[in-house]
């Protein structure tokens, strides 16, 4: 006896919750610490991220300032992934839905 893998129903009722979702875009939050100079931080959003100096810079500085600074929005895992990049370089980093 086989059992077969779907139905056309479902498969519909799949269809409609899989468009009914839309993508939420993520962000990458870069949070203040005591421990990293402002010079190093301008430095590893330069080289990992590859933004400019006066972007670089202006993203350390609301870190420093506000106490964090979102550094880059996309999809959940990419926003991981990044985090953890900003872990292996010595910075605080967490990602959190953008807010609605």
């Amino acid at each position: 006896m086989s059992i077969p893998s779907s139905t056309p129903l479902l498969d519909e009722q799949l269809d409609e919750q899989l468009a009914a979702a839309p993508l939420v875009p993520w962000q990458l939050v870069v949070w203040d610490d005591p421990v990293n100079l402002m010079s190093y931080v301008v430095r590893v959003f330069r080289r990992y991220f590859g933004y400019s100096e006066e972007q670089a810079t202006a993203l350390m500085l609301a870190v420093h300032n506000d106490g964090h600074a979102v550094v880059a929005t996309g999809p959940r895992e990419t926003m991981e992934v990044h985090a953890q990049a900003m872990h292996d370089f010595g910075l605080w980093a967490t990602v959190r839905r953008v807010p609605q």
